[in-house]
């Protein structure tokens, strides 16, 4: 049971700054940002915030995770101290329920509520109220695991919760640095170890181990070509994945030549500085120092290793971005035809989940070429992930590169007690099968998408170009607007369209109208005054004349 006195205690060394309001805040998974009216540097109105603004917010969220726990009967949570495509100087916290999945919604108001407690006798009477209003058994042992990436920041936020973990009693274990997506099985592996649903070793090398076996079962019968170069954004994804590699097949054993470049995490300062997948992304460009031959092979991870991206230089020396959009739309064509391929095509429903800002021409693509279904949602992947989960087979990504496929139990059922009737159907039902261990049911995986790329790819005889020519994207601008209120702008249907300022949405639906494959909406961004306008239609000049019309509507609707 918590010591009361223990707590008080351990939170007057970490006091709560008096001028900041903290706020939760979901973009994969849930971190705490602050009231961007309070901030001057616009770099920390993203979603996380400097060290110095950290200390007592992680105290809280070790308070929370124990909370969590005791709710939870003793369930082990997870806490990773990462700031993702970040720059170095800032860190974030995240919390990881039971089976690797974000923290239960319900729960984030709780969150808020412990970081904004004025005093220390105030933050534990939030505490006792959560106590009271979930019904938690005190005296329940609370089980907690965390990990931090490479900043040099970590080490001190992770000895403030452990303060945290032992004022309340908790059970808990340092897995030391890892990448965020291997925090999450691990907190998966162990809440389901012994049970029918055991989803692997709850170790570091049970990961390796289990991705490496798994790739070599989804290859069975083939051969990879040429080599993939993987920038790690000077981040935790560097070490990871050198040692990931060192389980897999050597080239010459006819394993994938993975060429490792940017994993230098012994200057902090390095991290995700000009390269990782937000600077690729953003900037539609290969990092610096990239020099990779046209047509090869590119993917860039982000400074925790739970997104990726493709690309590569086409035979002119273009380049061509194949984001989170293709390789959604990359796993769902390779997975729709191995369940046709294995029998299975009637009795497994594999869908699509995308956001708004997925380019129409990839839900052009799954829903007209690909036939299947495409759902959309809010942005944010505890939307998306959930979204999936009412597939049998749903593969969801972000267009940033955060995505995964999620079997249903329904699924992995068939899948298992499907007795084949022809060594294809053999062939295409053992593959899919190993796809269900080589992928990362819990989160988004750099190391595990990365692997699935270029297994699919493996499998297909392509390389890049060949992939980027499935569709083209329609050209997109998107465009920030300053504005006096964003909370009046109320929008509805996954985001798509605005309920209010009254009359605002029938002005974008007539500009959207005059434009070949056009297509905008508005979105009130979650930290700052200010509207997000996405457009795309059929050419440059029309997508950027679209963009520039309905941002000009926000802007007279914003004052």
């Amino acid at each position: 049971m918590a010591d009361k006195e223990a707590i008080i205690a351990a939170s007057a060394k970490v006091p709560k700054p008096a001028d900041r309001t903290f706020q939760y805040v979901s973009d994969e998974g849930v971190r705490f940002t602050v009231a961007t009216s309070q901030l001057s540097d616009p770099i920390l109105t993203v979603i996380r915030i400097r060290r110095i603004l950290l200390d007592s917010v992680v105290f809280r969220v070790g308070l929370l995770a124990a909370l969590r726990s005791k709710k939870l009967n003793g369930q082990t949570i997870g806490i990773m101290i990462t700031a993702s495509h970040n720059p170095p100087e800032d860190n974030g916290v995240k919390l990881v329920d039971p089976m690797g999945e974000m923290l239960e919604e319900s729960w984030e108001a709780y969150g808020t509520i412990l970081a904004n407690a004025p005093s220390d006798e105030q933050l534990l009477e939030a505490y006792d109220k959560i106590i009271k209003e979930c019904h938690i058994k005190p005296d329940t042992k609370a089980n907690v695991v965390f990990a931090r990436d490479t900043r040099s920041s970590g080490a001190h936020l992770i000895s403030i919760l452990i303060e945290a973990l032992k004022a309340t009693n908790t059970d808990y274990t340092d897995y030391k640095l890892l990448t965020t997506p291997q925090l999450h099985y691990i907190t998966r592996c162990l809440n389901t170890k012994g049970s029918p649903y055991e989803y692997g070793e709850p170790t570091e090398q049970g990961y390796y181990e289990k991705t490496a076996s798994s790739l070599k079962a989804a290859m069975k019968g083939r051969r990879f070509s040429g080599s993939v170069t993987v920038d790690c954004a000077n981040g935790v994804g560097g070490p990871k994945l050198r040692e990931l590699i060192k389980h897999l097949p050597s080239p010459s054993e006819s394993g994938l030549e993975i060429k490792v470049v940017n994993d230098d995490v012994l200057k902090p300062e390095r991290l995700n500085y000009q390269c990782g997948a937000d600077f690729v992304k953003t900037n539609q460009r290969a990092p610096p120092s990239s020099h990779a031959a046209p047509l090869t092979r590119c993917a860039s991870l982000d400074g925790d290793a739970d997104r990726i991206v493709y690309y590569f230089n086409d035979a002119d020396g273009t380049f061509r971005l194949l984001d989170g959009d293709r390789i959604a739309t990359l796993a769902a064509l390779f997975i729709g035809d191995l369940a046709r391929s294995a029998g299975l095509g009637e009795k497994l429903k594999v869908g699509v989940v995308q956001t708004a800002y997925a380019n129409g021409a990839s839900t052009a693509y799954v829903t007209q070429d690909l036939r299947l279904p495409v759902v959309c949602t809010a942005t944010g992947v505890k939307h998306l992930h959930h979204a999936a989960t009412k597939f049998d087979v749903g593969v969801y990504f972000e267009a940033n590169g955060h995505g995964t496929v999620v079997f249903s139990d329904l699924a992995m059922k068939r899948l298992y007690k499907y007795e084949p009737q022809s060594p294809a159907q053999s062939s295409a039902l053992e593959t899919l099968r190993a796809l269900t261990a080589l992928i990362n049911q819990t989160v988004g995986d750099a190391l595990s998408d990365l692997l699935l790329v270029e297994v699919i790819l493996a499998h297909k005889g392509w390389g890049p170009k060949e992939w980027d020519l499935t569709y083209t994207d329609l050209p997109n601008r998107l465009i920030r607007v300053e504005v006096a209120d964003r909370s009046i702008f109320k929008a509805v249907d996954a985001e798509r369209r605005l309920e209010s300022p009254p009359g605002v949405q029938a002005q974008i639906d007539a500009a959207v109208g005059k434009f070949k494959n056009g297509r905008s909406f508005a979105r009130a961004s979650g930290t700052e005054d200010a509207v997000r306008v996405y457009a795309e239609a059929a050419t440059r000049s029309e997508t950027e004349d679209l963009a520039q019309k309905v941002a000009t509507i926000v802007r007279q609707a914003g004052g």
